[in-house]
């Protein structure tokens, strides 16, 4: 297995800053001091590695861990993960969660007023392929809201995070849907620099709809460049 590349910074502008005040709790949370750069070390670059012998085909199909069919709008959501400069990054874990329809996580700590799926854990991993590509089955997230000012309202969404081949490697991110009236409205999605933000809204894409089943949603990731999508720091 291929050593990590080196670690460089992203270009400026492709990423929220540390501190948004808009979104509330990067006040108590960014850094007060100038960040120390430290070398990546044998135990970050070679390990632990995540193989794919324990995720199944099942595991990207959200709508299939359960005894009935969840609640909501069956979507589809694939894509390929690429370098810079386009070239394909195969092997890559990919984890995703998201809330249900109703727009509420199976977590102990939401408790939004909304309805919990006992159908529908919100929960999946799958490898890219040779190509890079990847496919979840899903259900479209409701929004919700999250009192970070008021009347505030999460746009639909869901988080993705990648594994490289050792574990320093992670990148967390999130898709968003096209044409949502809340994109406007939301600090976090906003916190992302005009012009870097466009990539983490993914696209509908009718070549990837299966009729009669669900709507396809194409969402790229890139590592990396000019064209980078924005990751969470």
């Amino acid at each position: 297995m291929a050593a990590p590349a080196p670690y460089r910074r992203p270009l400026p502008g492709s990423h929220s800053d540390y501190l948004y005040p808009d979104y509330a709790s990067t006040v108590s949370r960014a850094p007060r001091q100038p960040l120390v750069l430290l070398p990546q070390s044998l135990s970050e670059t070679t390990g632990p590695v995540f193989g794919d012998s324990r995720v199944t085909a099942a595991d990207a199909d959200l709508t299939r861990q359960h005894a009935g069919e969840p609640i909501g709008e069956r979507i589809l959501v694939g894509g390929r993960v690429i370098d810079e400069d386009g070239r394909p990054v195969p092997n890559t874990l990919i984890e995703v969660w998201q809330a249900n329809a109703a727009g509420r996580y199976l977590h102990p700590r939401d408790q939004h007023d909304a309805p919990l799926d006992p159908n529908f854990t919100g929960t999946g991993r799958t490898l890219t392929d040779a190509d890079g590509r990847y496919r979840f089955i899903s259900i479209r997230p409701g929004a919700y809201p999250w009192r970070n000012h008021a009347n505030a309202w999460r746009p639909a969404h869901i988080h993705f995070s990648l594994f490289g081949n050792a574990f320093a490697t992670r990148l967390v991110t999130q898709m968003y849907f096209p044409g949502d009236p809340l994109l406007s409205l939301d600090p976090i999605y906003n916190s992302v620099p005009q012009g870097a933000r466009e990539r983490m809204v993914s696209v509908f894409d009718l070549s990837m709809t299966e009729p009669e089943h669900a709507l396809g949603f194409r969402f790229d990731i890139v590592l990396r460049g000019r064209d980078a999508t924005p990751m969470e720091r």
